[in-house]
């Protein structure tokens, strides 16, 4: 593994607690997408050379794909609902339970696909990117989605250009608030109309190129305020300047820089984010408080190797902000900026970064 420390446990914080009722939905965010089996290489110096042997000087292994931002989303204190097909193999066993027994995930929704092999992708993390190859069998052809998704406050969704999700529309009718992300237009066409559960969602989270190129705006600013004639709430993720975001019903717009972090491995730096984009607005925070939050987690998870394996907890934040106070040229007006953290933040004793032990397959149970 990648270190020796034993298990980590995270400590608890539920940032809705103030905000909870008896008439709340049972889950707090529901989420459905394909989770894959990540193994995670990592110590390596350069990019593997062709007709040669690398060794890596770490390995880990743990669910991938949707699973990324399932588990960024538990770990900040909400209660989630995943959606998803497993395989029956040992990879799709290992999943299910990292997921439902390691980090609280509700997957009454899911379901295991006899004969379905879990698809697989191996990471190899070097010089603050990563190379990565994946392999999967064709899916179930049932939408992993169920016919009625389950009550939740929020959802997460990934827009695909042409092509409706039904559970979108059925969840926002039934006052499901949803943060939508995309991914890359194949088609080359861009066209906003095409992406047509948009007209469902609260939030639309593109980075700066797709912004841009779905707008046709100069830049990325300017393409969120656009975005923001079509979609209540438009957020641009700006990369290493951080992100930008526009209120279509308030006008209120808001920037916050990133964090300058030495980046390990950028693996589901962009679900942790929209993670803790999502939890801040449930939270009612204020729009420049969410923008910065999800920045700094974002930070802190790129810091770490793997997709779900880095997304932080409230442990992590707390001893990150112990770290940063402990500097002693550390700029006050730049910590001023994370304040609004303080009244939830656990007592946490060991040292930042709080790393991980990252157990192989083999002893995941026992790790």
């Amino acid at each position: 593994m990648i270190n020796g420390e034993g298990p980590f446990r995270q400590a608890h914080v539920d940032p809705l607690a103030g905000l909870r009722t008896a008439e709340d939905p049972p889950w707090d965010v529901y989420l459905t997408g394909t989770v894959f089996l990540d193994i995670i290489f990592t110590g390596l110096d350069s990019a593997p050379v062709r007709g040669t042997e690398s060794w890596a000087r770490g390995m880990g292994s743990s669910p991938g794909g949707v699973a990324n931002m399932a588990t960024a989303l538990a770990r900040l204190g909400l209660k989630t609902s995943l959606a998803a097909a497993f395989g029956d193999d040992h990879y799709g066993e290992y999943c299910w339970d990292a997921l439902e027994q390691g980090e609280g995930i509700d997957l009454a929704p899911s379901r295991t696909v006899p004969g379905w092999h879990s698809p697989v992708t191996v990471s190899m993390a070097y010089e603050g990117e990563r190379t990565m190859v994946s392999h999967g069998h064709e899916p179930p052809h049932e939408e992993p989605a169920p016919d009625c998704p389950p009550r939740a406050r929020a959802a997460v969704a990934s827009l695909t250009p042409g092509i409706r999700a039904p559970w979108i529309a059925q969840a926002a009718s039934r006052g499901t608030r949803i943060f939508a992300d995309v991914g890359w237009d194949d088609t080359g066409r861009w066209d906003l109309a095409g992406l047509a559960d948009l007209a469902h969602c609260e939030a639309f989270l593109p980075n700066a190129e797709e912004a841009m190129r779905y707008t046709g705006a100069d830049c990325p600013r300017a393409a969120a305020h656009a975005l923001a004639e079509h979609v209540p709430l438009a957020v641009v993720t700006l990369g290493s300047d951080g992100a930008y975001a526009v209120d279509g019903r308030s006008g209120e717009s808001a920037e916050v820089p990133a964090i300058a972090v030495e980046a390990l491995d950028p693996t589901g730096a962009g679900d942790v984010f929209v993670a803790g984009f999502v939890m801040g607005t449930l939270a009612d925070w204020p729009l420049a408080d969410r923008l910065a939050f999800a920045g700094l987690i974002a930070a802190l998870s790129v810091q770490e190797f793997g997709g779900s394996l880095s997304a932080p907890g409230w442990s992590e934040i707390a001893a990150w902000w112990r770290k940063v106070h402990s500097v002693d040229a550390q700029n006050p007006a730049a910590l001023s900026r994370y304040a609004f953290l303080e009244g939830l933040l656990p007592e946490v004793t060991r040292p930042w970064p709080l790393r991980r032990a990252v157990p192989t397959i083999g002893f995941g149970r026992s790790a």
